[in-house]
């Protein structure tokens, strides 16, 4: 009894310490307090929720979820990449990206295991919700204080870390606002947390228009009307869009709405040429090494061999599916496919759950707006796109779970009434 006790306990330190991760995510509090840089703080909550879950599946004898086939497809995908050292156009490159999403797999694997409520689910969305505050201001701020030698092409904002690109802080944040009109919306939630959120959502959006992110834009656009369309109560949702498209009109400056006009001449816009040439090399290495690709992480690296001669500058592959073709060929696509069209499908079947699906409504939009984001990055490499994978998941896996409860329950009341029915006929006369 003791054991399982422990155990138990385990589980609830494993999700406090994975909640903990999610807010640091955006927090980032190594920045704001460089002595704690040493600690690895995003790492070591991650790292001890990954290490309980495991010790808990011991103590109580449990088999560790691995997700199906879903959890499957991400562990071949991982294994892929380790492998891809081998043939890697940059052996080093490719065994770092490999360690990473070791790493990324295994928060998508505590993550299924560990978030097993409603509740649970609801926390970690929230922690992302309040977290994302922090990153925000640091992008508005640098937008205010920064000069034209510090921000992105002389204008567009960006913060530190993984926040330093201005398309994936936007594509980041992008996450949130369906999160947070989710809790907005639901009636259920205290007023004191819904300011919360409502100022979470407006600094989001803030910050993302000062990004001055194309596929941030398109992505939240998508998020926002996917989410819409899912919520039950369609009015109310549709009044929030609106709102929410108000003041982007409202506010945005000028220049913002002029950067998104650039996407009609791609030949005059360095950027949009810049995904093109990207995509140019993509298809030359697709020709080249179909099935494997140059290796995980090595994109750049194989640029020159494969790059026109005009595009003299290496970027990335501007599309995290194009990205995988190209570093790990067909092969990983499959792998990524059967991974991700399971994550999204499940967030959206989650969804469609008339008493838990509000929170899954606003992952399933996420998802859907994160991915359009990174149909104009392409970054392997993104702690959000496993942790909102693994929500998603864990969304689908609560749904079945309370389905199968509710037959359940219905089954053994339909036997009670099968007995009380045979019961009272064989006391009765009848019998003879």
């Amino acid at each position: 009894m003791e054991w399982g006790e422990q155990a138990e306990r385990r589980d609830v330190v494993a999700f406090y310490a994975l909640t903990t991760f999610a807010a640091l995510m955006y927090m980032l509090p190594q920045v704001w307090f460089p002595a704690l840089a040493p600690l690895r703080l995003a790492l070591l909550t991650s790292g001890l929720a990954a290490g309980l879950m495991a010790l808990r599946r011991v103590g109580k004898a449990e088999p560790m979820s691995f997700d199906g086939l879903r959890g499957g497809a991400l562990v071949a995908f991982t294994a892929l990449t380790m492998a891809s050292v081998a043939w890697s156009v940059n052996p080093e490159v490719s065994r770092f990206t490999a360690i990473e999403l070791f790493k990324l797999t295994a928060i998508y694997l505590t993550l299924i295991n560990v978030i097993t409520t409603p509740r649970r689910l609801a926390a970690v969305c929230g922690a992302l919700v309040l977290g994302s505050i922090v990153t925000s201001y640091g992008v508005i701020d640098t937008h205010f204080n920064g000069t034209a030698a510090t921000l992105v092409d002389g204008y567009r904002a960006h913060w530190v870390e993984v926040y330093a690109d201005p398309n994936r802080s936007a594509m980041n944040l992008c996450i949130i606002v369906p999160l947070a009109v989710a809790f907005v919306a639901r009636k259920e939630t205290s007023w004191a947390w819904r300011a919360v959120c409502l100022l979470a959502i407006v600094l989001a959006a803030v910050a993302i228009v000062f990004t001055y992110s194309r596929g941030g834009f398109i992505g939240l656009t998508v998020a926002m009307a996917v989410w819409a369309m899912r919520e039950k109560k369609k009015l109310r949702s549709v009044m929030l869009g609106l709102a929410l498209a108000l003041g982007f009109v409202l506010f945005a400056p000028k220049t913002f709405w002029e950067r998104n006009e650039t996407v009609a001449d791609i030949h005059q816009d360095a950027s949009s040429m810049g995904r093109v040439y990207a995509w140019q090399v993509t298809s030359r290495i697709s020709l080249d090494r179909p099935l494997l690709g140059v290796g995980a992480g090595s994109f750049r690296y194989a640029w020159p061999l494969y790059a026109p001669a005009e595009a003299s500058h290496a970027y990335v592959a501007h599309n995290i599916f194009l990205d995988v073709v190209g570093e790990l060929g067909w092969v990983g696509l499959v792998f990524f496919l059967v991974f991700a069209g399971s994550s999204t499908g499940g967030a959206f079947s989650a969804s469609a759950d008339s008493r838990h699906g509000w929170m899954a409504r606003g992952i399933a939009a996420a998802m859907a707006g994160y991915l359009i984001c990174d149909m104009f990055s392409g970054y392997i490499l993104s702690a959000h796109l496993y942790v909102l994978f693994g929500l998603a998941a864990a969304a689908q896996r609560i749904a079945q779970a309370a389905t199968e409860r509710e037959l359940a329950r219905e089954r053994e009341a339909k036997r009670q009434v099968v007995m009380d029915d045979g019961g009272g006929w064989e006391g009765s006369n009848h019998a003879a």
